[in-house]
Formats: structure tokens, sequence, C-alpha cells
């Protein structure tokens, strides 16, 4: 998760997808951002945030997180669209708190996942990854 309000290059907020929907079974490992992705999250506002989708459908798309409450479910009403049986309509939400953002799982059937491990509510830090069905940000 990268916000503006922290100059460290190395953050920032990556969607990728995974092969399979179950839990996950790997550890978690950071990746490098691409000069492109960096310039981007160099050049967020103060309180926002950038989600990136590293591989699978919408490689390379861009979710920018900028409103108190961001939806990401597989509902076309979601502010973040993820098509995919592995999300829920209403999967969960990125709430901003305190120039910060806090995931919040929304009773989805697959769950949220922080840092490979299943949460209701967890706050975000710098370098966590977010599991949403096959789909993974950090």
């Amino acid at each position: 998760m990268s916000l503006n309000n922290t100059p460290d290059p190395n953050e920032t907020a990556i969607f990728g997808a995974l092969d399979t929907p179950s839990e996950p079974t790997e550890p978690f490992t950071r990746r490098p951002l691409s000069a492109a992705d960096q310039a981007a999250v160099d050049a967020l506002p103060y309180g926002s945030a950038l989600l990136i989708v590293q591989r699978g459908p919408n490689s390379g798309a861009r979710f920018l997180l900028d409103k108190e409450v961001t939806t990401a479910g597989r509902s076309p009403k979601a502010d973040i669209f993820l098509d995919d049986v592995t999300v829920s309509r209403r999967h969960c939400e990125f709430r901003a708190v305190d120039g910060g953002f806090v995931v919040r799982d929304s009773g989805s059937l697959n769950g949220t996942y922080v840092n490979r491990e299943r949460t209701e509510s967890a706050e975000l830090h710098t370098g966590d990854e977010v599991q949403v069905g096959k789909y993974r940000l950090t």
C-alpha cells in the first residue's frame, strides 16, 4: 500500500491474479515496481493509494483509492470491478482512515486475506498483501 504521505519509493498497492481461488499457500514476497508504476505512485495526491493489476485479466490496469470508501467486487456497480467467480459481488471495501487505509470484508464467500491470513478487517501498512478471490494487491 503506498500513500502519498510517505516518500518510500518501494510502496504501492498492486493487484495480480493467482492461478487458484483457494486459500494462499506460498509465502508472500514483495515485488519491485516498474519505472512507470513508480512514477505513478510518486505522483499520487496526499492520502491516496494506487492498485495495479500485475497478472491475469486487465493486467496493467490501475485503480486509484482516493475516496472515503472504495468498493471491490464482481458487481458492475463496484468501484473496482473484478469479473471472476472467486470474487463475491460485494467482496470488500477500502476505507480511508487517518491518512491510511483499512480493508474490510463485506461477507464474501472466499474471504479477504491480509498477509495470507483471513480477516474481517485490517489496517493496511506499506507492503501488506491483500487477496480478493484470485486477485492479490500489495
